[in-house]
């Protein structure tokens, strides 16, 4: 499993009325590679708004229509959940993907490496 793969999940959540949703692995590798059961992804939907927060995705990705991965709306899934690989982004879609989850998280980056929040909160340094 990598950061930026497509899994088809089977009844993610019992509010969700689709049969299967495709996902999207977010977390780090570090952490997709540990025993932590779980990792972030971010789902997709037909629906893609061209919000700042979300990311076109389709064919290329390895899906049947053009969809979007929308990073407002966050989700832990067990590792176990991801078996039904579809398919990955390209690294010019990580690449967004990693600008809408800035977005959608209000993250800045002060151009010297350092991620702030929009509070100015030290996050992390690179």
């Amino acid at each position: 499993m990598r950061r930026g793969e497509l899994y088809r999940v089977r009844r993610p959540s019992a509010r969700d009325l689709k049969r299967f949703r495709v996902f999207v692995v977010i977390s780090r590798q570090v952490l997709i590679e540990s025993r932590f059961s779980t990792v972030t992804c971010a789902p997709t939907y037909t629906a893609y708004d061209g919000l700042s927060t979300q990311v076109a995705v389709g064919v290329n990705e390895g899906l049947k229509h053009d969809s979007g991965v929308h990073c407002d709306e966050l989700v832990s899934l067990s590792k176990t959940m991801l078996t039904d690989y579809v398919g990955s982004l390209s690294v010019t879609k990580l690449r967004e993907l990693d600008h809408a989850l800035k977005m959608a998280l209000q993250l800045h980056d002060d151009g010297m490496g350092v991620a702030k929040s929009a509070a100015g909160v030290l996050l992390h340094r690179q």
